[in-house]
């Protein structure tokens, strides 16, 4: 049975070997763009590939027509079709992403895998931290990669770009769900994007919210109850954050509680709050 949202340390130390499977390393620190493949040369899981933030899950920050699409737009598909083929993944891979960060930034391949159509991803639940608790080795050697024959197929995702953002302000057609801490989200210590506050209208769901204290997922059934109270469709609500990374981790967690359909709105507050003819909303 594939894994295709969460899998726990020790159901992957069963299949750590397996051929088939790949594990790929997503540790990142958006303040030191280095530590994250400093810290998989330091040591990490057996087999491991790593992938990099801004250069393997992101795409460039400029648009043809000279518009910022924000600090983290999603990479051609054709890009990271090349990419995935890089790592060794083939049509039948097993995806496995780790971080070390609560999954901030591994839920984001998460959703970039599905976004062309693989469904045989999933996080590891708890992290690295996890994966060393339970005693397992960290392997410091680079493993031999044969390029794979990764090829997109229908996406099972969905995403809306800034004018569908401007145009829901009037038309409310979405709830939408900013995942920053919720000091950004009322336009306090921002420290990354030109300015702070959120998209009008939005709600507030940290996405560190979606864990527990030992660093796992809360149950699917705890997670339900608490995203029922800010949305009561996934179907018509947009995931955003402050540049479309954390606003993964929202969505995988809508998946584990069995609530899907939900979009990602990747440009989010870096793209819009680039603009000042957006509107900009502060407070709760």
């Amino acid at each position: 049975m594939p894994f295709r949202t969460l899998i726990s340390a020790a159901n992957l130390t069963l299949h750590l070997n397996e051929p088939n499977w790949v594990v790929i390393d997503c540790r990142h620190d958006l303040a030191d763009p280095d530590a994250g493949r400093n810290a998989f040369a330091a040591g990490h899981i057996p087999g491991a590939r790593f992938a990099h933030l801004d250069t393997d899950l992101s795409g460039a920050k400029t648009a043809p027509d000279g518009s910022f699409r924000g600090r983290h737009p999603l990479p051609e598909p054709t890009d990271f079709v090349q990419t995935l083929r890089r790592l060794g993944v083939n049509q039948d891979s097993q995806l496995i992403a780790y971080d070390a960060h609560g999954g901030m930034f591994a839920a984001r391949l998460w959703w970039m895998l599905r976004w062309l159509g693989h469904a045989r991803v999933a996080l590891l639940d708890g992290g690295l931290a996890t994966w060393t608790a339970a005693g397992n080795p960290l392997s410091r050697e680079t493993a031999a990669v044969s390029p794979g024959n990764f090829s997109p197929a229908e996406s099972l995702t969905t995403q809306v770009d800034v004018a569908q953002m401007q145009a829901n302000l009037h038309e409310a057609q979405w709830t939408v769900i900013d995942a920053r801490a919720a000091d950004r989200f009322r336009g306090e210590n921002e420290t990354l994007d030109r300015v702070g506050g959120h998209i009008p209208g939005a709600k507030n769901r940290f996405f560190k919210d979606n864990l527990q204290a030992d660093g796992r997922f809360k149950p699917g059934e705890q997670l339900r109850e608490e995203f029922h109270a800010l949305i009561a469709s996934p179907a018509n609500s947009v995931m955003q954050c402050g540049s479309g990374v954390t606003a993964c981790h929202n969505l995988l967690a809508l998946e584990v509680a069995g609530m899907h359909g939900a979009a990602l709105y990747p440009g989010s507050w870096s793209e819009w709050s680039s603009d000042p003819a957006y509107p900009i909303a502060t407070g709760n």
